[in-house]
């Protein structure tokens, strides 16, 4: 897709030979879809996409001179050939830049071709447009790549066609072009590959990222390979003959042969071992494919080892059993190292028809082999990626992070008491494997036990090790737990438990005070928390409850306060900031403030405490039994449920013009731990813009703090103005508006 702004125009140009090759290209296309046995509305919608394509692109040319047709007729052929998928993914392969390069529509499309193709050109599209090839990639963009890789994998499927057939054409492009395709295909399209399976694509793109970022080293490795290509074939022959005849003998249908390995990889034990080429043994693998039926699948695999460690001895350590327990991204198969006769280790793998398949396609093979596992693995795989895009913060960086550790880093299998597998990503602890198996085993754990070891929560896992949760009904999450665990569903469930436990403790605080209060000969209402929460400086009542509850704060206190007509009134809050109640009677003498009710009249009301509307917000009235009419935002949490249940008492209500008013409002600030940052948010605050505080509570944590601000303002455009100047100070990520009930 990068290559629209590459075209060129050639003075000389041979237009029957040029269709000619077109036809031939085309056709060999339709030879590679005719093993999907196509029907033939599918062939009909394929030669309308090559019509569409051609007519879209004929005046466009690669940076090469060719034909730009030659290009999505090639990626077509990839997603036939190579990848297996079905026709719609034939069509809009063909399709892939139309609505990019051209003046199609996404409507034109749906028109002729369906909503399904329709979607999947729209991702690819959304895709393409999220790159800028003249700055470095984002993180941003790559969270904006898998959102839509999360709706259809097709769109990854045929992108990463597209680009395979780019990096195989990568030549007629300038050096900066070519070392920044070849380095964002490292980067970002070789792994999603790999995640995906997708062996022969992911080694080929890694090979050709080595052919343009390192030229010499490619070309090097690549002559001493076909140098020493004689003298392995030799070696190979002699290997394989014996297993052969005895493959033959024991009745076994099995294709044996030598596959090198990658230059990349070549190059890469290179580095690691700190040797030269000559000194690498392992430059190939021996592979048994067996034509075996699915439910004799493990039973032959296992018998086909067996033969092949009659003839030669195994490494007992370089044993790989991924039959048994597969990879995440699918890859089932065998892998042994044994020794040869002439004293040199040998890898050989040993697979069927069906794992060597998806080992060589991935996911893409799953619409031929339904019944393996490898479709409901994508689907976890892509249920992992929505979890982690919906439970991302809204700092890409982070959330790149986290990807690539949830989903990119090494697996490693974990068993449970009973023998169950469990896969997790590399240095997942003890936690992270309770909160695997179930949120509550999670909540509740206090150690574990690792090879009838007792260890920490906090205790690193690695592969093989068998775990036991210990649990105790009276653990409860703790804040620091977040600081170790790993896996994006311990962060969250954690986080989670914290809030739900706070509510809870807060209930039990609202009880004490409730009982206090009787003793004071106080009724427990909304209007006499508003000193309370002056007094004690908490930022709302479930603040309040919950130090109550935990004892942070001392009831015997509530001494400084008096109790006039039933209600608590604090011999210190005159000089205080004023309260909620304050102003809400100040605003009643003072008309034109808010309206209520079908003729929009003035009537007595109260700001409701667990959403404080302030003057901008929509707001509607709710008629109490013994309350009067309370006032609450359109979005208040308690809003659907009230308009619900009770529409009946549900009165119209709208604010008018008045500045002279400060009204409690809630802000949540994050940003970077650095000296001055609070110093500067409340100059904002207090001086630049005038503001009273109430309350002003910062938690830092690992490099970051996160602050509630409780402040009084005149109405939403006064709020948006200060939160807009807030943004701006530097270290700042975040500042949104708050409900003080949370």
């Amino acid at each position: 897709m990068q290559e629209k702004n590459n075209q060129i125009t050639l003075s000389v140009i041979d237009s029957e030979a040029e269709n000619k090759e077109i036809l031939k290209r085309y056709r060999a296309l339709l030879r590679s879809c005719r093993r999907h046995d196509m029907t033939p509305e599918e062939k009909k919608l394929i030669r309308l996409a090559f019509d569409t394509s051609m007519e879209a692109h004929k005046d466009m040319r690669r940076r090469s001179g060719e034909p730009y047709i030659y290009h999505p007729v090639a990626v077509a052929q990839i997603v036939s050939e190579e990848l297996n998928l079905s026709s719609i993914s034939v069509v809009c392969a063909l399709l892939h830049d139309v609505v990019e390069d051209t003046d199609t529509t996404l409507e034109d499309i749906r028109g002729m071709f369906g909503k399904t193709v329709e979607k999947i050109i729209d991702g690819l599209t959304k895709i393409s447009g999220v790159f800028d090839h003249s700055s470095s990639l984002q993180a941003e963009n790559f969270r904006k790549m898998l959102l839509t890789l999360s709706d259809d994998v097709r769109v990854i499927l045929i992108k990463l066609a597209d680009r395979l057939h780019n990096m195989r054409t990568l030549g007629s492009l300038p050096r900066e072009k070519q070392l920044k395709i070849a380095s964002e295909t490292a980067y970002l399209y070789a792994p999603l590959a790999h995640r995906l399976g997708l062996y022969a694509i992911k080694t080929e793109l890694d090979d050709l990222v080595l052919k343009f970022t390192e030229p010499e080293v490619y070309r090097s490795i690549a002559q001493k390979l076909q140098q020493t290509k004689k003298e392995r074939d030799k070696f190979i022959a002699d290997f394989i003959k014996p297993l052969k005849a005895e493959f033959k003998k024991q009745g076994f249908k099995a294709e044996i042969k030598g596959r090198p390995k990658s230059i990349n990889s070549i190059w890469n034990k290179m580095k690691k071992q700190q040797v030269p080429f000559e000194e690498i043994y392992d430059l190939f693998a021996i592979r048994i494919i067996l034509d075996s039926e699915l439910d004799q699948e493990k039973t032959d695999s296992w018998r086909a080892y067996s033969i092949v460690t009659d003839y030669f001895v195994p490494n007992p350590d370089r044993l790989r059993d991924w039959i048994s327990t597969p990879k995440a991204n699918g890859y089932e198969s065998l892998h042994t190292t044994v020794m040869s006769s002439s004293g040199r280790w040998v890898e050989v793998q040993i697979r069927t028809t069906r794992m060597d398949e998806i080992a060589e396609r991935g996911y893409a093979a799953h619409w031929k082999y339904k019944e393996s596992a490898a479709e409901n693995m994508l689907d976890d795989w892509l249920g992992r990626i929505r979890e982690l895009l919906e439970s991302a913060e809204s700092n890409a960086i982070d959330f790149l992070d986290d990807f690539k550790l949830n989903l990119f880093a090494d697996e490693i299998f974990i068993f449970t008491p009973t023998g169950e597998l469990k896969t997790l990503p590399s240095n997942s602890t003890a936690l992270d494997f309770a909160f695997e198996i179930h949120s509550d085993i999670g909540n509740r754990c206090i150690g574990a036990k690792i090879n009838h070891k007792l260890v920490p929560i906090s205790h690193r896992l690695h592969s093989g090790d068998q775990v036991e949760i210990l649990t105790s009904s009276k653990q409860h999450p703790k804040e620091d737990w977040l600081n170790f665990v790993i896996t994006a569903k311990a962060k969250s469930k954690i986080k989670v438990a914290l809030k739900e436990e706070k509510r809870v403790r807060s209930d039990e605080g609202k009880e004490k005070l409730a009982r206090k209060l009787k003793q004071l000969k106080v009724n427990m209402e909304s209007f006499n928390l508003n000193d309370l929460l002056v007094y004690y400086k908490t930022p709302s009542a479930v603040d309040l409850y919950y130090k109550i509850a935990i004892n942070a704060i001392d009831l015997k206190s509530l001494k400084d306060f008096f109790s006039k007509d039933g209600k608590l009134r604090s011999v210190k809050a005159k000089s205080s900031a004023p309260t909620l109640e304050d102003l809400v009677k100040h605003a009643r003498g003072k008309a034109g403030m808010l309206v209520i009710g079908e003729n929009l009249e003035k009537i007595d009301y109260k700001l409701s405490p667990c959403c404080n509307p302030i003057p901008g917000d929509d707001v509607f009235g709710f008629v109490t039994v013994n309350e009067g009419i309370k006032i609450h935002r359109v979005t208040c949490p308690n809003a659907i449920q009230l308009m619900s249940k009770h529409a009946y008492r549900i009165v119209k209500a709208r604010w008018t013009g008045q500045k002279e008013l400060a009204f409690l409002a809630g802000i949540q600030i994050t940003g970077v731990d650095d000296v001055g940052v609070v110093s500067a948010i409340t100059k904002v605050i207090s001086s630049e813009l005038k503001v009273n505080m109430r309350s002003i509570s910062i938690d830092t944590n690992e490099g970051l703090f996160d602050g509630t601000i409780m402040l009084f303002v005149h109405d939403t455009e006064h709020l948006h103005k200060l939160m807009h100047k807030l943004e701006k100070i530097h270290g700042i990520l975040k500042v949104i508006r708050i409900d003080t009930n949370e």
